[in-house]
């Protein structure tokens, strides 16, 4: 089997270590490194790997809305999540955003190896050690039915990412490509349906109800 990956995560060393154990895997090839979420879609979408290794806490597009975009524009590209704090919102959030994967950055090489293979292969894989909680929260949400929760569009997640990470409204418009006024408009109305009224407010709520990430590993 050939496979051929992009490695993204913000930090050169592990981007580097990563490439490194990897290729040393027969049939593998990492045909690209990427330090951001957007310039991980953006090369996704120009290269279509067979598998992107996505770190979860990344800035300007954390690895959930750059997971969401790639399997959007690219389907038959694959996705294993990666992070080093993991919850059981994180990794649910992954797969909702189309990820077929995910591991610890605690986790032994061999784990990463068989995410990579047997994602790779058309299956799933989840780390053992987060298998069981995922299982109660699944038969849960079978038993209770869903949660209601605010529901924030894809845009409005990508302003609130940035605003979080302390992006000025000017700097937030040139990135997506929108006006200032425009911005402005998206931040009143992720505050109004979250209820909040400022943006050190706004900045706790997101990271607890883990509605965005920040990069803290």
């Amino acid at each position: 089997m050939s496979i051929r990956m992009i490695v993204a995560d913000d930090h050169q060393v592990v981007r580097e270590g990563l490439r490194s154990l990897l290729e040393a895997l027969e049939g593998v090839e990492v045909v690209a490194e990427t330090a951001d979420g957007r310039e991980t879609v953006e090369v996704a979408v120009r290269l279509k790997p067979d598998l992107v290794l996505m770190d979860v806490n990344m800035k300007g597009l954390n690895g959930v809305q750059a997971t969401q975009q790639i399997r959007s524009h690219c389907p038959e590209v694959r996705v294993v999540g990666l992070s080093q704090h993991v919850d059981k919102r994180t990794v649910a959030s992954m797969f909702q955003a189309g990820a077929s994967g995910f591991v610890r950055k605690g986790d032994a090489f061999d784990e990463l190896r068989r995410a990579v293979l047997d994602v790779a292969a058309g299956h799933c894989y989840v780390s053992p050690a987060l298998t069981s909680s995922l299982i109660a929260d699944y038969i849960h949400h079978l038993t209770n039915g869903p949660e209601d929760g605010v529901k924030l569009s894809d845009r409005e997640l990508e302003v609130l990412q940035l605003l979080v990470e302390g992006v000025s409204a000017q700097d937030i418009a040139r990135t997506l490509h929108i006006s200032a006024n425009t911005v402005n408009t998206h931040r009143q109305h992720i505050m109004e349906k979250l209820g909040v009224k400022s943006l050190p407010e706004l900045t706790k709520y997101a990271l607890r109800e883990g509605i965005i990430y920040l990069d803290n590993h």
